[in-house]
């Protein structure tokens, strides 16, 4: 009887915690299935989810309108396999033997819900990439 595999970590990590990194783990949340721990923080989280994020998420069935920013903490990125930033540059403190990647995507702060769309589209194919890269089939 082989031992499972343990279910990776993965963490999303923006300055508020509002929008990019918000859509991503929803997206992984939703694709993973389960198979994956998912987390998001930021450097300095905003209130609140950005309204157009929540409403180009709704779009497309996905809803993280009950999501709050979280404060981004050591233990959060000690604890994660994969940290996969999005313009927190200098904020994120950095372990040995830790996944580092860096997302370069556009920011929907202040964005009506047209100029996030592309945006949100973009999160969906990085984080689709992701889960091949991990060995996880994409739950349909």
């Amino acid at each position: 009887m082989s031992t499972p595999a343990p279910r990776p970590s993965v963490l999303f990590v923006c300055v508020h915690n509002a929008g990019r990194s918000q859509m991503a783990a929803a997206f992984l949340t939703h694709l993973a299935g389960g198979r994956v721990t998912v987390r998001s923080a930021g450097s300095a989280p905003a209130d609140s989810v950005n309204p157009a994020v929540v409403a180009a998420m709704k779009e497309i069935g996905i809803d993280i309108s009950a999501q709050t920013p979280k404060i981004l903490t050591t233990e959060s990125v000690h604890s994660s396999d994969v940290v996969i930033t999005m313009g927190c540059g200098d904020a994120c403190p950095v372990f040995p033997g830790k996944r580092y990647l860096d997302w370069q995507l556009d920011d929907p702060a202040g964005q009506g819900v047209e100029a996030v769309r592309p945006i949100r589209d973009a999160v969906e194919e990085r984080v689709r990439g992701l889960l091949a890269e991990l060995g996880i089939p994409a739950a349909s």
